[in-house]
């Protein structure tokens, strides 16, 4: 069997596995990003240049989610990630 060199998650799967990182039990919670912008001037030579811009993602995590987020957006800890009933 070939070996795997590619695995890709939903923005819900990437909450989940955060969620239970952080052994976070409680909450409404949704993915994030903060991005980076840069501009500069671009083109396949010098005679093309356009001016644009880059945006990068430099990093991702979760937010606990308002009342209003759509709940199809959001990932419920209490479901995800149960408290332990052990004292």
């Amino acid at each position: 069997m070939p070996e795997a060199n590619q695995y890709t998650l939903s923005h819900k799967e990437l909450v989940e596995l955060i969620i239970k990182q952080c052994g976070i039990h409680e909450g409404r919670w949704v993915l994030m990003a903060n991005l980076g912008f840069a501009a500069g001037n671009f083109g396949p030579s010098n005679d093309q240049m356009s001016p644009g811009a880059v945006v990068s993602i430099t990093q991702l995590g979760i937010s606990r989610a308002d009342q209003n987020a759509p709940r199809e957006m959001t990932v419920d800890a209490a479901v995800v990630n149960p408290a332990s009933k052990d004292k």
